[in-house]
């Protein structure tokens, strides 16, 4: 194989004119360097470069760069530093906030952004939809595999499944999820209870107007006692002076309740789009860049969709609360949380953190709660975990890394795809003219400039995949 990069990246040398230039020390520019590689491309790859390895990269008119960064505005940076120092050169640049990538590709002439999370979310929304699918777009169009291959096809949710969806969003509706909910929604039913039986009594024994005895249980709610006393009446009496005391209990429980509900960031909502949905919904664990796109396309599905996100600070769930989308906050690989979240009566779980290892703790535990639900994990990012098919007895497994490397590398030699689906020992690219094209799986250890994360084991095996 072609290494002309084989050195450190940090060299003084000027990489040869035609090369690519991958900038970032994540996993996914170590795939897209390797492929390169493996195409026998030129490549020269930078970690963390500062001007002056930047300008030296770039001095060899490069007939690409990527900048494959974690953080957006760093990925801005670059992206505008490039620009200055290689006016020609195509860039491709990984954003997630559309409104910086907008402003990207708005301002510099030659760069495409686009977000791994962005490209992976119509093949993970397909899994969740129905197992036979390989990808699920926004717009429902789907692709299956048809004698072998994929083909694209037509989708449209199931009547059984719209029901069970909408009888999920119904049953959900004033249904407590949380302690503090529990607390408002029982003071609120203690006092509606007690106002509903004082003015019932009123209207039925007394022959009182409604008005007025509306007026007389609003009294014994509000603990003032009755506006009008009933001699001979002594069980009423008694009655109503209960009543006025279990409403103090009642408005207690109600005031906790909201006080906690309003200080707090209320993910779930009692009534409407945010409530809990109790069958036919998808249960997305984690709320990170792959999570919560997820989520946004099995909303515009109109598939329900439950976020469960373990960190109170993460930076989506405003995001999701925005969107509507119900985000609970508890630890998704404990059972408890999964089988009061409905996970029985789910149409599929997704694991979607960034470790792998905790996604298959997530698995177990899902498999744990309800046995026979359909179960989406997302892998690539831990190259401990190298094998994703010996990931299959948990369920449908995607290496969200590779597909995005086989797409940025398509489009950074031109090969202009529209989008990518992700099988499990193959990607697809749409190309144009040649429909759904299988790509090559580059070999992992083929990049060398900085270490995989977590560190590989030294006696690990290599082995090159292919498509076929």
């Amino acid at each position: 194989m072609h290494n002309t990069s084989a050195g450190p990246a940090t060299s003084d040398r000027e990489p040869d004119t035609g090369g690519f230039v991958v900038i970032g020390t994540t996993n996914l520019t170590r795939r897209v360097c390797a492929a390169l590689r493996q195409q026998r491309r030129q490549v020269h790859h930078l970690p963390a470069p500062d001007d002056q390895e930047l300008g030296r990269a770039l001095a060899g008119r490069p007939a690409g760069v990527a900048v494959l960064t974690r953080d957006d505005v760093t990925a801005l940076r670059y992206a505008l530093a490039v620009r200055h120092l290689s006016p020609a050169a195509p860039v491709v640049v990984t954003v997630f906030d559309r409104t910086i990538a907008q402003q990207l590709q708005a301002l510099l002439p030659h760069c495409t952004t686009l977000s791994p999370a962005e490209l992976l979310a119509p093949t993970l929304a397909g899994l969740c939809a129905a197992p036979d699918l390989l990808a699920l777009s926004r717009t429902g169009h789907a692709v299956r595999r048809q004698d072998g291959r994929p083909t694209h096809t037509a989708w449209q949710n199931s009547a059984t499944a719209r029901w069970r969806s909408l009888l999920g969003r119904l049953s959900g509706q004033l249904r407590p999820h949380d302690a503090d909910t529990r607390m408002f929604l029982g003071g609120l039913a203690g006092i509606t209870a007690v106002l509903g039986l004082d003015w019932a009594w009123l209207c039925t024994a007394f022959h009182e107007p409604v008005g007025t005895a509306f007026v007389e249980a609003a009294r014994v709610v509000t603990a003032v006692g009755p506006a009008v006393t009933h001699p001979g009446h002594t069980a009423y009496q008694a009655v109503s002076g209960a009543m006025m005391l279990a409403t103090l209990g009642f408005t207690a429980l109600l005031t906790a309740g909201l006080v906690n509900r309003m200080s707090g960031p209320r993910l779930v909502g009692i009534l409407g789009p945010r409530a809990l949905p109790r069958s036919g919904h998808v249960l997305v664990v984690g709320l990170g860049h792959v999570g919560i796109r997820l989520c946004q396309a099995l909303h515009q599905l109109r598939i329900p969709v439950v976020a469960i996100e373990r960190d109170p600070t993460a930076a989506h769930l405003r995001l999701a609360r925005s969107l509507g989308i119900p985000v609970v906050l508890a630890h998704g690989e404990d059972r408890h949380v999964l089988q009061r979240l409905g996970l029985h009566r789910a149409r599929a779980l997704a694991a979607m953190g960034s470790d792998e290892l905790d996604n298959i703790a997530v698995a177990v535990a899902a498999h744990g709660a309800a046995p026979g639900v359909r179960v989406v994990l997302r892998a690539g990012e831990n190259e401990a975990i190298a094998e994703t098919r010996s990931l299959l007895p948990l369920g449908h497994t995607r290496d969200v890394t590779r597909a995005s490397a086989a797409f940025i590398v398509a489009q950074l030699t031109g090969g202009q795809p529209e989008f990518v689906v992700a099988d499990i020992d193959c990607d697809y690219l749409e190309l144009p003219g040649k429909g759904l094209v299988a790509s090559p799986v580059p070999a992992r250890d083929d990049c060398d400039h900085i270490a995989a994360w977590p560190p590989e084991q030294p006696d690990r095996p290599r082995a090159d995949a292919t498509c076929s």
